[in-house]
């Protein structure tokens, strides 16, 4: 997650006029994101998994028992939320994408994956430190 993440901030231009012209960049930004979110919500199945949270029947469902169980903060469920769609919609290519719409997508919401590896690495922590469930 964390090297794909890198690699779009340091590829993304500067302006959205720049990432909306067709080509490998674009298109490789739209991949490393892609790849990142699947990542996320690998990450949050094998915590699901390995916390014994349930079974659940979607990502949705991951999400919502790590969120119970305090794994993950209340906060980060409109952030999950968020990739998810974004997800969706570059890797199914629902419609045309909007380039300059994902472009605004991706500024604001880059820093997301930093957090959620933060609230995870604090989650690692507790347990292995203190033991804590989850």
């Amino acid at each position: 997650m964390t090297e794909s993440i890198d690699m779009v901030q340091d590829h993304l231009p500067d302006a959205a006029e720049a990432f909306t012209r067709p080509g490998i960049v674009r298109d490789g930004i739209y991949k490393r994101a892609g790849f990142a979110i699947e990542n996320v919500f690998d990450i949050c199945a094998v915590l699901n998994t390995d916390l014994r949270l349930g079974v659940p029947g979607t990502d949705e469902d991951i999400v919502d028992h790590l969120i119970r169980h305090g794994a993950l903060s209340r906060g980060m469920l409109k952030n999950l939320k968020a990739m998810k769609g974004f997800w969706n919609i570059v890797v199914h290519r629902y419609g045309v994408i909007d380039d300059a719409l994902a472009f605004a997508i991706l500024q604001e919401h880059i820093g997301d994956f930093a957090q959620f590896g933060q609230e995870i690495e604090a989650l690692l922590c507790r347990r292995a430190c203190g033991g804590e469930r989850p």
